[in-house]
């Protein structure tokens, strides 16, 4: 088995490309051990590798963010060895039931006015189209929270969290892209 590895332009996050399907549908991002193993064998084993601080699912990647102070250098060898000898083993990414728990825990999370029910259409099928296909190219994902009062809220996961540029594109990527095609929109802001 070989596992591409791709720079994201989050420093602290590394992109693993296992070369096989890890989520067949959405994503999973995890930011403590306890709740990782609960959920995930794969993202268990990952946080048992020291330094690790994040780790997010994708459809055909993982990413892993690590602490400051420790080094691609040292971490990258035993992440590789567990994403490795995760997929060998044929265990599931996933515990059973997890995805599904996580996916309808954020639905519940999103709010917005119900008269309001077109605009956030039109905002989730740009999200999905134009900006987290590119967003997954960077190892993250970014989610649609909430609508209110012209302000879009935006949940940013995996590569995206923390990432220096973020706010940058949040503001002027993601803003001017809404504005353009949703006038009712004047601002974008992340939440967690």
């Amino acid at each position: 088995m070989f596992i591409q590895t791709e720079a994201t332009p989050n420093p602290a996050t590394l992109k693993f490309l296992p070369g096989k399907e890890v989520l067949a549908e959405g994503t999973a991002d995890f930011r403590d051990a306890a709740a990782a193993a609960e959920a995930s064998p794969l993202a268990g084993k990952l946080f048992s590798v020291p330094g690790v601080t994040g780790v997010f699912f994708g459809f055909d990647f993982v990413t892993v963010t690590k602490a400051e102070g420790h080094d691609w250098q040292h971490l990258k060898p035993a992440i590789l060895g567990a994403i490795m000898e995760h997929f060998m083993s044929g265990a599931p990414v996933m515990a059973q039931g997890a995805v599904a728990s996580e996916e309808a825990a954020e639905r519940g999370e999103e709010f917005f006015d119900t008269a309001d029910a077109e605009i956030v259409e039109t905002i989730k099928e740009l999200l999905d189209t134009r900006v987290r296909p590119a967003v997954a190219q960077d190892g993250g994902d970014i989610t649609f929270r909430g609508y209110e009062n012209g302000t879009v809220f935006l949940n940013m996961k995996g590569a995206c969290a923390g990432c220096p540029s973020s706010t940058a594109t949040l503001k002027h990527g993601i803003q001017n892209l809404l504005k353009h095609f949703v006038p009712e929109v004047e601002h974008v802001e992340q939440v967690a």
